[in-house]
């Protein structure tokens, strides 16, 4: 077998990057693309490199449907292969669903549900053929509760689609041997969030603590490994509690 694949996005920082380190360190080559961290997704690859297997940084918008399509035709021309799409990428604003924009409500949609859906299309064909893949798409803990969000609207509504099309993309590439699975995280300390709302936050989890980006990494490693073959369409929410 040749030596496995994973195509990640948002993979310049955060949870993606060590998700991307994690792989690496299983002696997957890693794919990984950006939109504006081109620093980032460089230092990403060199320590990617650095461990041992090929690292690839690609700048892409994936809210833009050919260049998802391009993205994926890309990294198999390198690579030969996708075995792995894990799609971190899901910028946020916080905005009260009164003062919320056309274009601020839009972009949540073409930047956290959209790319999932184009990008799960493209890698489909290569790992039909190849009768084995992994798909790891991120929602949001608390996606699947339908919440009124008045504050994140557009992009709890986008997240909660993101379980739906999981679902639906597991059910139709069950029979060759792929899964799509969903990990939702709650309050984890990846860089984004500031550091008071966590720690407001804390209060109210069950686990006593904010979770951390090696919580993400292991639930993805257990979802990309042959132990979790018969795990699909599956959303595994990340919240040490939270929301429940």
């Amino acid at each position: 077998m040749s030596q496995r694949v994973a195509l990640i996005t948002g993979g310049a920082r955060g949870i993606g990057k060590q998700i991307a380190l994690a792989l690496a360190r299983k002696d997957w080559n890693v794919a990984i693309c950006y939109r504006t961290s081109e620093d980032d997704a460089n230092e990403t690859v060199s320590l990617i490199n650095e461990i041992g297997p090929i690292g690839y940084a690609e700048e892409c918008d994936v809210s833009d449907p050919k260049a998802a399509q391009n993205l994926v035709k890309n990294v198999e021309k390198k690579f030969g292969r996708i075995d792995a799409l894990i799609n971190c990428a899901g910028p946020y604003h916080r905005t009260n669903i009164l003062k919320e924009t056309t274009e601020g409500w839009n972009s949540m949609f073409d930047n956290n549900l959209h790319p999932v859906f184009y990008l799960n299309q493209a890698v489909s064909e290569g790992m039909i053929d190849r009768e084995w893949g992994r798909v790891i798409n991120f929602s949001m803990a608390n996606a699947d509760k339908m919440m009124a969000q008045t504050e994140v609207t557009a992009h709890y509504i986008a997240k909660a689609g993101v379980l739906m099309l999981t679902r639906a993309f597991a059910k139709q590439l069950a029979p060759h041997g792929i899964t799509v699975n969903t990990i939702s995280p709650g309050f984890v300390n990846s860089g984004s969030a500031p550091e008071d709302e966590l720690q407001v936050m804390v209060k109210r989890i069950p686990a006593g603590y904010i979770g951390s980006t090696k919580d993400a990494v292991d639930a993805a490693l257990y979802l990309v490994s042959e132990e979790a073959a018969y795990v699909n369409g599956s959303n595994m929410i990340l919240s040490g509690g939270w929301g429940l």
